[in-house]
């Protein structure tokens, strides 16, 4: 797919569910977190209620991002100031985001999405010339693999950290961020 397609189909993804509710709020979502050395994108589907009002991502206490790369990284994050959280994973390699800059949504549940604008995500993979792959942090945000498969790297649908995906155990969503995590040297 072509640059030019990947825009068309990130707008022809961004009208699907456009009808806004009538008690849906138009939000704002978080800038990303990246460095020239990222060399895996971890894209998010849009921030929760609880991280919107922190301003942090994978704010809800429940989201298992933070165990996970804890895990991964043998080095309790969640005990980090989360600036400190965001300088972990630009050492490592890891740059974090989400497909969507803005939506009308009530709630937190990614069904709830809707009239949602796509984020700059060529504009933002072109400023990383590392860049190795791109995972998507559950099913909406895999929604959007057309456009980042355009890029020419590998990509991935990872398990959803969110705690709404509870039919996978933390052990089963470890085991597939790891596999991903490994394949790109970002355990070293």
């Amino acid at each position: 797919m072509s640059i030019p397609d990947a825009i068309g189909a990130a707008a022809e993804l961004s009208q699907a569910g456009s009808a806004p509710g009538p008690n849906a709020v138009r939000l704002q979502g978080l800038a990303p977190v990246w460095s020239e050395r990222a060399k895996l994108l971890v894209l998010g589907s849009f921030p929760s209620v609880a991280s919107l009002a922190a301003q942090t991502y994978y704010g809800h206490p429940r989201n298992q991002f933070w165990p996970i790369l804890s895990a991964l990284w043998q080095q309790d994050l969640r005990a980090l100031p989360y600036a400190q959280r965001l300088d972990v994973a630009r050492q490592r390699g890891l740059a974090i985001w989400d497909v969507y800059a803005s939506c009308e949504r009530q709630g937190s549940l990614d069904a709830a999405i809707q009239a949602a604008q796509p984020n700059d995500l060529l504009g933002l993979a072109a400023k990383m010339p590392r860049l190795q792959a791109i995972a998507h942090n559950g099913g909406e945000s895999a929604r959007y693999k057309r456009i980042t498969a355009s890029l020419g790297l590998p990509v991935y649908q990872l398990p959803s950290t969110s705690p709404a995906h509870a039919s996978w155990t933390m052990e089963r969503k470890l085991a597939a961020w790891r596999e991903v995590f490994e394949r790109h040297s970002l355990l070293e």
